[in-house]
């Protein structure tokens, strides 16, 4: 019999947020694996960034989506709720039962974030006898939440979560996060999760995707100034990240303090570093450089761009710049698009997260690591030398070997996800 699974992920292309790539690639790699999707989405007219009808073109045709309205956000920010999820929670969950009454639905996964539509796993299986996956591709629960202020609006959404996954948690037959120290952080806060339906599936990289920039071979030069060595960071700038664009900052400095001539023809782009789409004028990296005087090296756009370009523009980058947390689960899911560019990088991040392993058994770059503030405070020097060697003998670094991103690849992970799907019937 034909197996189906119900991916419920709000966001969904044309949309260009990152949340949207684990519900992307299962939909296009699925039916491969024997499974065929259907997309629970909410549409794209009710979400509040521009569409990227390019991103829209990556998935096939053949899929079946399933879009469905929410309350518009100018009217329910005045309450403050912006959460597309909360916008659209009674038709999502609506929707979702009509389709588990109609059909023939094997299986469920709920992706996130946005976290709360994985509520619906309380009633998904007692009342439809259907499994649920929740599929956490960033932490819930998280140490940054932790650390705001209790009554401001992070802080109580903090506790709404540390209140809320448990329950979500409680109804769901399986539980995959993009790293296995995530998953153990769920285990600690819940101790009745039995690791053994739980999996670590990193959102890994479609090499189709490259077929964007062999479609527009001119979108790689936009941005880029030809004359000079350009070094390119693409992705959100994290709160807990600012530590070590401090350091690499730092490192900036100490090398212009070297080779002044190679700094001048140095320009470092920090592109799509707010947490807001359309934000324009949220600056977050160029305070750090000017602290640390480079300030008049560094670029930045906060404003996100769409996936084309931002591949673009690793691709026609002299070399990237791949910055994680402070934070040992974190893996940053812009690597595998970064390392199917091929080009040559530099790399910081926690020793123990899953990205710097990836990174450093993949090779074509240069790879800083640590495990704790002192660590991370000693690399400036290190870091230097290896903006020197980025920048002036970047061949020397080699490529990724392609061969060790296989099973990270989007089909990959897919088949991945269907085993799991089988082993719940």
């Amino acid at each position: 019999m034909p197996r189906t699974v119900l991916i419920v992920s709000p966001y969904f292309p044309p949309s260009n947020l990152a949340c949207v790539h684990r519900a992307r690639h299962l939909a296009n790699h699925l039916p491969a694996a024997g499974w065929t999707p259907i997309i629970l989405c909410v549409d794209d007219r009710f979400y509040e960034q521009d569409p990227d009808p390019l991103l829209g073109s990556l998935v096939s045709p053949e899929l079946e989506i399933v879009r469905v309205p929410a309350l518009q956000a100018r009217m329910t920010r005045r309450f403050g709720i912006g959460d597309l999820s909360l916008r659209a929670w009674s038709a999502l969950s609506s929707r979702a039962a009509d389709l588990l009454s109609a059909r023939r639905i094997d299986t469920v996964l709920i992706t996130g974030s946005p976290f709360y539509p994985m509520l619906m796993s309380r009633w998904i299986e007692p009342k439809f006898g259907v499994p649920v996956v929740l599929d956490f591709q960033d932490p819930w629960v998280s140490a940054w939440g932790r650390d705001q202020k209790p009554l401001s609006k992070a802080g109580l959404s903090h506790q709404l979560a540390l209140r809320l996954e448990g329950p979500a948690l409680r109804k769901a037959r399986f539980v995959t996060s993009v790293s296995t120290r995530q998953n153990e952080e769920l285990a600690a806060r819940h101790s009745w999760l039995d690791a053994s339906r739980m999996a670590a599936l990193p959102i890994g990289g479609d090499p189709g995707d490259l077929d964007l920039l062999r479609a527009m071979p001119d979108i790689r030069r936009s941005r880029l100034d030809p004359a000079m060595i350009n070094l390119s960071y693409v992705g959100t700038a994290l709160p807990r990240s600012q530590g070590l664009f401090r350091v690499l900052f730092k490192g900036l400095a100490e090398m212009r303090a070297r080779q002044p001539g190679l700094a001048a023809r140095l320009r470092l782009h920090f592109i799509g570093t707010s947490n807001q789409a359309n934000d324009s004028e949220t600056f977050s990296i160029l305070p750090l450089a000017e602290a640390e005087g480079v300030a008049d090296l560094v670029a930045e756009i906060p404003r996100r761009l769409a996936y084309a370009e931002a591949l673009g523009l690793m691709a026609g980058s002299h070399g990237l710049l791949l910055v994680g947390s402070d934070e040992a689960h974190y893996t940053a899911s812009k690597i595998y698009p970064a390392l199917l560019t091929k080009r040559p990088y530099l790399s910081l991040f926690h020793r123990l997260s899953g990205a710097h392993a990836l990174l450093a058994a993949a090779g074509g770059g240069i790879h800083f690591s640590f495990t704790d503030a002192n660590g991370l405070a000693g690399l400036p020097q290190d870091i230097a030398t290896g903006l020197e060697r980025l920048a002036l003998d970047p061949a020397s670094l080699g490529q990724s070997r392609q061969d060790r991103l296989e099973p990270f690849s989007a089909r990959a992970i897919a088949g991945r996800y269907a085993a799991i799907f089988d082993g719940l019937r």
